[in-house]
């Protein structure tokens, strides 16, 4: 069960923060990254399984439990305002292959906000952060037409 835990972990972080996977593959450490925490939940694993739960509950209990640091996604959250928002410069990076290099430069450009309003799941569907998410973005992509 380890190595579905594993499998199913690092699918959630290639999908919904790739700046992670990037990070730790840069770095070489992603195997290391991936077992230490899966390891760290091992025991709540065992105690799952000794009372009977089955295995497919235990796994999402568990990957619940893993991406809890990692929520809410700030890739999506930005990839979702950029198309909601600014539909035609999105398809235009995603036909040129580039939107998930742009939208990582953007959660760069965004991390001051995100920091400075406490970005959550428990505030993620503030206005006023969204606000502040799209002026920024307006703000990088117009840097980006004056290159």
């Amino acid at each position: 069960m380890k190595k579905q835990i594993i499998e199913l972990f690092w699918d959630y972080i290639v999908e919904y923060n790739p700046e992670v996977m990037f990070n730790l593959q840069e770095n070489y450490s992603v195997r290391k990254y991936l077992d230490d925490k899966v390891e760290g939940i091992m025991p709540m694993v065992a105690s799952y399984a000794q009372q009977g739960m089955q295995e497919s509950e235990i796994r999402r209990i568990c990957l619940q439990e893993l991406t809890r640091e990692l929520r809410p996604s700030r890739f999506h959250y930005i990839r979702n305002i950029l198309e909601d928002d600014f539909g035609g410069r999105a398809e235009s990076m995603r036909e040129s292959g580039v939107l998930t290099y742009e939208v990582l430069n953007m959660m760069e450009a965004c991390e001051p906000i995100f920091e400075q309003l406490l970005f959550s799941e428990e505030n993620e569907d503030d206005r006023m952060i969204r606000y502040a998410i799209t002026g920024q973005l307006a703000a990088y992509l117009e840097g980006q037409s004056t290159e």
